[in-house]
């Protein structure tokens, strides 16, 4: 499958597995197995399947937030196979190196929006990573930045001094949305970007982000159990069950004619309008 405008890969996963270790032990579950592919410079990525495929564990690692040999359990670790993210090998990278590339990609957690600080206001808490960063940061600066991102994923300004419990579900995942793009990451890892988002206004969530995604010509790996959402704005999409890559590339030609049982459910859903 050709890279989308022919760009440069800047993920290269290369029968890549990952597991959790268990009680310290040499071996555990085997989350992700044996996967390839590539995102390109500007392109979309959407990554969809059942929950338990592994979609979560596959774009923390994406992110850079794998853990190496010998952490605590409950942190993927990659155990086969190798993972490049702007040619920075992840599979036991050092910090020094892993902090260098995560300050090029932005994460939006499946909790994001659950974990914005509920002490702090819409501005605040966009603002918090420019601070983690440099607390030096010129607070002007930092307000306009706050301002432009806001505005750009269509929230109103007015919003910026309320706190996250005057929010609805939707408006609290674009602040969380928001958040993870302020520092203007090159590639963003966005799990479950409309989790929690009533139907009426995740297409508006998703709207944004592409708008915004096009604007700001970021790469994106964007994971969902909707596939409807994903075909929305991804360029391509990788369907994944059991840890296991079972299609990837356009969802005309992935859902036209399949063999793998699960796409074969997907066709059949799309053909009575459930999947678009």
């Amino acid at each position: 499958m050709a890279l989308v405008g022919g760009g440069a890969s800047i993920v290269r996963a290369r029968d890549l597995s990952i597991h959790y270790r268990s009680n310290g032990a040499r071996s555990g579950f085997l989350a992700v197995r044996g996967v390839s592919f590539d995102i390109a410079q500007g392109e979309i990525l959407g990554l969809v399947g059942e929950s338990g495929s592994g979609k979560s564990t596959l774009a923390t690692a994406v992110a850079g937030l794998a853990g190496n040999s010998g952490v605590n359990d409950g942190v993927p670790e990659i155990c086969g196979g190798s993972l490049e993210v702007y040619g920075t090998r992840l599979r036991g990278v050092g910090r020094r190196k892993r902090d260098r590339l995560t300050l090029r990609v932005g994460f939006l957690s499946q909790d994001a929006a659950e974990r914005l600080s509920p002490m702090l206001t819409v501005a605040d808490n966009v603002a918090e990573p420019i601070y983690l960063r440099d607390r030096r940061f010129n607070t002007r600066e930092a307000a306009a930045a706050v301002a432009t991102v806001i505005d750009a994923l269509r929230l109103p300004l007015g919003l910026m001094n309320k706190l996250p419990y005057e929010l609805s579900s939707g408006q609290r995942q674009r602040v969380a949305l928001a958040r993870a793009l302020i520092l203007e990451p090159t590639f963003l890892v966005a799990d479950e970007p409309t989790r929690g988002v009533d139907a009426s206004v995740r297409d508006g969530v998703l709207d944004s982000l592409k708008e915004l995604q096009s604007q700001r010509e970021f790469s994106a790996l964007v994971v969902s159990s909707d596939l409807a959402a994903v075909s929305r704005i991804a360029h391509r999409v990788a369907v994944l069950q059991h840890g296991m890559v079972i299609g990837l590339g356009d969802m005309d030609e992935m859902l036209t004619d399949p063999l793998d049982p699960y796409l074969k459910g997907l066709a059949r859903a799309r053909s009575r309008g459930e999947v678009k």
